[in-house]
């Protein structure tokens, strides 16, 4: 997870080769006698159908087998994508795991499992990356309905120690009969950095029993390591696995250290030393993510790359890498490549790479409106020391650069894969006065919930929350952002503000950031979903906002008037026409963001669209006015906190249908909370009573849905809700 997820999927993370006649340059780099090729016997990774196959392998073949699987992972990543640098490192540790131990009997759980690649090559799916025509069979994470070999789904971090334990109590406690025998815990890539490991740490040390933690060390994260815990394990490292202290001895366990991580025969010998264990011990194992993506001649001044995807003079198809320096605050790797370029496997943008058909392509909206906030919060900094931008690793992923962090300094922080941690430590910075800001994905602001309620709202703490990825999308059942509004605008004393174009987007970070004291700062936590694709797109070709062009009058300032406060919603009056917002809206002449914009005045049909579905609102009240005759009212909410009940109760009149458009869990969500309205203010003039008709997603997880079979299911498409809506009359 990262989509981390652990942090998760992140498909703005990317890199790729430059240019068709490159990469073909580079795959016939690969000796084709090591090239696989799917039904070929000859080739060894064709014939592995489960881990049987592994063990009959004969121990001067497994070299073999890994450097066919690099090679596989390799070819994928240029025609696919995916995590290819945390496989990339795996790939000797889990050719071993196969080797020693018996799954499904022993139990192999694998921590996010964005690590899972190689598994599931093992374990009966090679030709589920052999074969570009089955290359979409798995998903990017372990799933038991893929496989008996999968215990979980997991796509965010951190959690595998405690699911082991779990799986060890009850094998103890039922005995032989239990059918589990070892139980191994797979982590790292950063994700020990979680809190929950930590109690599982502690947890396990406590249960005792065979529990077996292989914690993979590759020295980084998503974009680097960060906390206390790495100097003391950069210090183990260096003594060959003896220094003090040792966080693991101090949790009361066993420990074994593997120096050669990417020697499979080392590692093999290291898990037949703890195989049917009586006691938990952790088994460090020492390896470079993206081993085998080889970088040896990319610097930072390179224009261009074309090394070798595969070392093959080294007898591990690995050569070292020298390019991470943990000596700044922000833990650069130094590599300035572009994303679309080779890199070294211990950088950033290795994590998550994008096919070769995504070069060339604008970004996505994660990274274009991140670099926008950054772009807008920088220039800041100089004069507000207490501004602070905190990311729980994931950075690139959302458009906090490089070239960002280390302008910004102590201004930006990456606390690691702690989302809770993350969150709480904003609340402390806004007690103390500063301005904080927390960036990451709408999935991974899940595991901060409880500091959300508690010490960032309980305590009216002024934190900024960029919200990412909020809203339906492609993505797998561990990352969809789908349940984000849900979430936060039900939380008391929190904002949850959902622009709809840039300037918004930036006006809703400058209110929320406002110093502490400004006349019109927020007096509490406000979280901005940052807009999805319909909005970008939307932005970048007007006409698919049929109805403004996406020109929206700017509201006045004016002090002049009086101001009206709506007791119903607790919010201020917005009647608006045309985009100009009244000067009811207005108080004391500070602009507020929560009223609500009439970008159309009409009768018969009011549209609603929240946030990512409002360029939806606007196409379908072009539809119904060429189709229909019927000029609509179409209403950009810009908030899903609370309802404007000026708004609400002018369409009382000359509206029939009040239509409410969300990307996002209809049930429990923004919707349904106009249809109560009305239904909870019934007015005896039946006439007064608008029909509401509530469109968005089902209560439902997703797996890899395309985005547009998604609003067909969910009948948000202008077809379908026109249909709804002219049914009606």
């Amino acid at each position: 997870m990262r989509s981390a997820s652990g942090n998760g999927f992140d498909s703005s993370d990317s890199f790729a080769v430059s240019g068709a006649a490159e990469r073909t340059a580079r795959l016939h780099d690969i000796p084709p006698s090591i090239t696989p090729s799917h039904g070929d016997d000859s080739h060894l990774l064709s014939r592995i159908a489960s881990p049987a196959d592994v063990k009959a392998l004969a121990p001067n073949e497994l070299a073999e087998l890994c450097r066919e699987i690099r090679t596989t992972l390799l070819a994928y990543g240029h025609q696919h994508g995916g995590h290819i640098g945390s496989n990339l490192g795996m790939v000797e540790a889990t050719v071993a795991l196969h080797r020693v131990f018996d799954s499904p009997r022993d139990r192999i759980v694998f921590d996010v499992s964005h690590q899972s690649y190689v598994h599931k090559m093992l374990t009966g799916r090679a030709a589920a990356y052999l074969d570009p025509d089955r290359f979409s069979e798995v998903t990017g994470f372990t799933n038991p309905d893929e496989s008996k070999h999968d215990q979980f789904v997991l796509g965010h971090t951190g959690t595998s120690i405690s699911l082991a334990c779990g799986l060890a109590k009850t094998r103890d406690m039922e005995g032989p009969n239990s059918g589990i025998g070892n139980v191994i815990a797979v982590i790292g890539d950063g994700s020990l950095s979680s809190g929950v490991a930590f109690e599982g740490l502690n947890n396990a040390a406590e249960q005792g029993g065979n529990l077996i933690i292989v914690f993979n060390d590759n020295e980084m994260s998503i974009a680097g390591d960060f906390g206390g815990m790495y100097g003391p394990l950069a210090r183990l490292r260096a003594s060959g696995g003896t220094a003090q202290p040792n966080l693991f001895n101090a949790f009361g366990l066993d420990y074994r250290y593997v120096e050669a991580g990417n020697d499979v025969s080392a590692l093999v010998a290291a898990f037949e030393e703890v195989r049917d264990i009586d006691h938990p011990v952790v088994v460090h194992i020492h390896t470079l993510k993206g081993a085998g993506y080889d970088g040896e001649e990319t610097h930072a001044d390179r224009q261009t790359a074309s090394a070798s995807p595969v070392s093959f003079d080294s007898p591990t198809g690995v050569h070292p890498t020298d390019n991470v320096n943990h000596s700044e605050p922000w833990h650069s790797d130094h590599c300035n490549l572009s994303d679309h370029e080779p890199h070294e496997g211990q950088c950033e943008a290795s994590h998550w790479q994008n096919p070769d058909a995504a070069i060339g392509k604008p970004d996505d909206p994660r990274k274009h409106y991140g670099k926008m906030a950054m772009a807008a919060l920088e220039p800041r900094f100089a004069a507000e020391p207490g501004l602070v931008v905190t990311s729980p690793a994931t950075p690139g992923s959302n458009g906090i650069t490089h070239e960002f962090r280390e302008r910004a300094g102590a201004h930006y922080v990456d606390t690691g894969i702690t989302e809770s941690h993350a969150v709480a430590y904003a609340a402390g910075i806004a007690r103390a006065g500063g301005t904080p800001v927390v960036a990451t994905t709408a999935s991974f602001f899940q595991r901060a919930y409880d500091q959300f309620f508690q010490e960032m709202s309980l305590n009216r703490s002024r934190v900024t929350v960029l919200d990412f990825l909020g809203g339906l999308s492609g993505s797998d059942n561990t990352h969809s952002g789908a349940y984000d509004v849900t979430m936060f605008s039900n939380i008391p004393g929190a904002t949850m503000l959902v622009p709809t174009s840039a300037r918004d987007y930036l006006a809703d970070l400058a209110w929320a950031t406002a110093p502490a004291g400004s006349a019109d700062a927020p007096a509490g936590p406000v979280v901005i979903r940052v807009p999805g694709e319909a909005i970008l797109t939307a932005e970048r070709d007007a006409t698919l906002l049929p109805v403004t062009g996406g020109q929206i009058a700017d509201r006045p300032q004016s002090t002049s008037l009086p101001v009206s406060v709506s007791s119903a919603s607790g919010g201020i009056s917005a009647a608006t026409v045309r985009g100009t917002v009244s000067v009811t809206a207005q108080r004391a002449g500070v602009r507020h963001m929560l009223d609500w914009r009439v970008n159309q005045t009409g009768s018969h049909v009011a549209i609603i669209g929240l946030g990512n579905a409002y360029p939806l609102a606007e196409q379908t009240a072009a539809a119904l006015s060429a189709d229909y005759g019927i000029t609509a009212t179409v209403i950009d909410p810009r908030q899903c906190t609370s309802l404007d009940s000026d708004v609400l109760e002018s369409l009382r009149d000359g509206h029939q249908q009040v239509i409410t458009l969300e990307d996002g869990q209809l049930e429990g969500g923004w919707g349904e909370k106009v249809t109560a309205y009305y239904a909870n203010h019934h007015v005896s003039d039946g006439s007064r009573n608008p029909h509401v008709l509530n469109f968005g997603a089902a209560k439902e997880f997703t797996d890899r849905v395309p985005l547009g079979e998604l609003n067909e299911r969910y009948g948000l498409t202008v077809e379908q809700v026109t249909e709804a809506i002219t049914r009606c009359f």
